[in-house]
């Protein structure tokens, strides 16, 4: 297949819509190895104990979907990009769950009350550790899941570009909960991989997550596409490094 041919491909794969934190257009195309534990089950478990819970940057809600008949009675979650606030407000309102829009940093608090949820829920998504420990009530848990901040930094280093958040790691937010009064139940680190089998796969990832290489575009980046499609035509895998972290810790009843 000639460049142009492959190029208006691409482009075709650049303005497939992309909703909530679904990747399921990329089925059997983007290939992750999976980490040794279940964020969703451990979720689940949790869910059966708790009696309030909030979903910290859920999305488009489609995760807290699937978990639905573990939810205790009290629901929340935030968000803070707009097309994802409004796919989860109509998708989970419906339910009584209250949708707050609010961003997720290091240092802004968020609007609920002291001790209000027995379990906090992160997939993905920032953390201030000192207002999930106000948040979370004497005896609750919070569970994260984590995108290591060096996650698929040779697929970005591809593009000429560099993680933004290197140091988002366990070793920089076990200190930071336990600073905050949390006591650490669970810590995991994996590495595997990310694998693409055609060029077209990665331009619709990186157009999903558009932090990872920023302006990226079939047309600005075109040269770096190419590059990758003569790697994967001389016969070699485009397999890049994958790592996540878990982290589970539980505030003291005497708190």
């Amino acid at each position: 297949m000639n460049t142009t041919d492959l190029i208006e491909i691409w482009k075709q794969e650049e303005e497939q819509p992309f909703t909530g934190w679904d990747f399921s257009y990329l089925n059997g195309r983007m290939i992750e190895e999976q980490a040794p534990w279940s964020y969703t089950s451990r979720a689940a478990q949790l869910m059966r104990q708790a009696s309030a819970v909030v979903d910290l940057g859920t999305g488009g809600g489609e995760r807290l979907l699937k978990l639905q008949e573990y939810w205790p009675k009290k629901v929340a979650v935030t968000e803070d990009y707009p097309p994802n606030v409004k796919l989860a407000t109509e998708r989970l309102s419906p339910f009584g769950v209250q949708v707050v829009d609010v961003p997720l940093t290091d240092v802004d608090p968020m609007p609920f009350a002291d001790n209000e949820f027995d379990l906090v829920l992160n997939r993905h998504s920032g953390f201030n550790a000192r207002d999930v420990a106000r948040i979370l009530a004497p005896g609750g848990t919070f569970l994260t899941q984590q995108i290591h901040g060096l996650w698929a930094y040779d697929l970005l280093a591809a593009f000429d570009a560099k993680p933004q958040w290197p140091d988002s790691t366990a070793e920089k937010y076990v200190p930071q909960l336990k600073a905050a009064g949390l006591t650490i139940t669970n810590t995991q680190e994996w590495s595997g991989q990310l694998s693409f089998t055609d060029v077209g796969a990665i331009v619709y990832y990186l157009k999903a997550v558009p932090w990872l290489v920023a302006g990226f575009s079939v047309e600005t980046h075109a040269r770096h596409l190419l590059a990758l499609q003569r790697r994967l035509d001389s016969g070699e895998d485009l397999a890049f490094l994958a790592r996540k972290y878990l982290i589970e810790a539980r505030k003291d009843l005497r708190s």
